[in-house]
Order: C-alpha cells, then sequence, then structure tokens
C-alpha cells in the first residue's frame, strides 16, 4: 500500500512540474518567475525589429506579429509541447499573438500583460541590440520637465503607431483641444520613441492621458474616453 501511494505521489509531482496547457496573463513579477522555473521555455518578442533592438528579454526571439506571415514562419519552427512566453509592449500585440499560437496548437502559452513596460517598470533585466540600447532614445524626465515648462495647461498623450484605441482617441483629444480655444495646449509622445520617459512614468498601457497645470499633474486616465472625462479634466 505504502509503494502504491509513493507512486501516485511521484506521479503527481511530474505532473504538477509540467506546462500548464492554455493561455495564462501573467504580470512582469509572475512571468519572471515562469521563466525560470521552465527549462524548455520559448520566449517570443512579436515587436518590430526596432523595437526589440531597442530592448528585449534576454533569450527572445523576434517575430513581428505585424507582419502575420513571417510570425507564423519564425513560430512554427517552435516545440508545440514546450510552454511558449510571448510579449510585447504593452500586451495588446502579444494577446493577439497567443491567439494566433493557440490556433497554431501550441499547448500552453503565457502572455506578459503589461508587455516591456511592465517589465521594465519591475526593474526587471533587460538585454539590448547594438542598433539601438535601452533607455538612450527620446525624452528623459528632465527633458519632459523642460517641455512643459511655462505652460499653463498641457494634456499629454502618450500613445503608438500600432495602437488601435489611441488612433481612435486621437481625432476626439484633437477636436476637443480645439474646443477649448488656445486655452489647453496637445503634447503627442510616442511611448516607443521615448522608452525612457515611459519606464520613469511607470506606464503599463496606452493610450494613457496626463493633465499638466504650470506644470504640476492634475490628472490622468488610461484607455479610450470621450468629451466627458475630457471636461472633467479641466475641472480637476
Amino acid at each position: 500500500m505504502r509503494n502504491v501511494l509513493y507512486s501516485f505521489l511521484v506521479l503527481g509531482l511530474l505532473f504538477s512540474c509540467g506546462p500548464k496547457e492554455g493561455q495564462q496573463d501573467l504580470g512582469a513579477s509572475e512571468f519572471q518567475t515562469a521563466l525560470t522555473a521552465e527549462s524548455k521555455a520559448q520566449i517570443l518578442d512579436v515587436r518590430t525589429a526596432d523595437e526589440f533592438q531597442g530592448g528585449h528579454i534576454e533569450g527572445a526571439i523576434n517575430a513581428d506579429i505585424s507582419t502575420p506571415l513571417v510570425f507564423a514562419q519564425i513560430a512554427s519552427k517552435l516545440a508545440k509541447d514546450n510552454t511558449v512566453f510571448v510579449y510585447c509592449l504593452s500586451g495588446a500585440r502579444s494577446a493577439s499573438a497567443a491567439g494566433m499560437l493557440k490556433e497554431m496548437g501550441f499547448k500552453s502559452i503565457v502572455n506578459l500583460t503589461g508587455g516591456m513596460l511592465a517589465w521594465q517598470s519591475a526593474n526587471l533585466p533587460v538585454a539590448t541590440g547594438e542598433a539601438k540600447p535601452a533607455g538612450s532614445a527620446g525624452l528623459t524626465e528632465a527633458t519632459f520637465a523642460e517641455k512643459i515648462k511655462g505652460k499653463p495647461m498641457v494634456i499629454i498623450d502618450y500613445n503608438a503607431t500600432w495602437c488601435g484605441p489611441c488612433k481612435q482617441l486621437s481625432p476626439i483629444l484633437k477636436e476637443w483641444v480645439k474646443a477649448q480655444n488656445g486655452k489647453v495646449e496637445l503634447i503627442e509622445i510616442d511611448v516607443d520613441e521615448n522608452q525612457e520617459l515611459a519606464k520613469a512614468k511607470k506606464i503599463e498601457a496606452i493610450p494613457y492621458l496626463e493633465m499638466y497645470k504650470n506644470g504640476v499633474k492634475t490628472w490622468s486616465s488610461v484607455g479610450l474616453i470621450g468629451k466627458e472625462e475630457l471636461d472633467k479634466s479641466l475641472r480637476d
């Protein structure tokens, strides 16, 4: 009887240590823990080549999701029985990639919620390429402060060219700013081109908006919003 119980215990340990089937969405710290624990981990960075060179997770393979055929070609070379860890800048593209990986027959997929923005915010290690070392491009906190210095009221739109909700928000935001008759200035900041600033501000999702009055932040908002919420930012 003791031998039978021991056999069941061993089998239980073996199964619990194996990759979990289906998709898991994990935050930065949990993602790193799972990655470290997985001996046969496969890591896919689904951003562009320029983004990848600017800073990526050590051991990642670049498979740009914006060119689905190339992505599928690279992903097809991975082992479908081993866990695939997937990430992008903020989590939107990697969520799409996870769906494609499921359709391709991958059994265990771990998606990094918040993407590299969350990873860098948690001060986790970043490997860099030769073309664009991480954190070297774009605005810093100091240059950002200079940019808004002396301006009575500024709304900052943090966005990216690939971000669908950002594209939806842009015309709403521009129309709203125009209706303020010069009282509010709009500054648009691409987080891909200003990764050091995005990390310093701990931006984990876009679109992200901030309102500054005489250099002091008075309001912020994450996600797609309408005119009513923008009007509220003036009252705050």
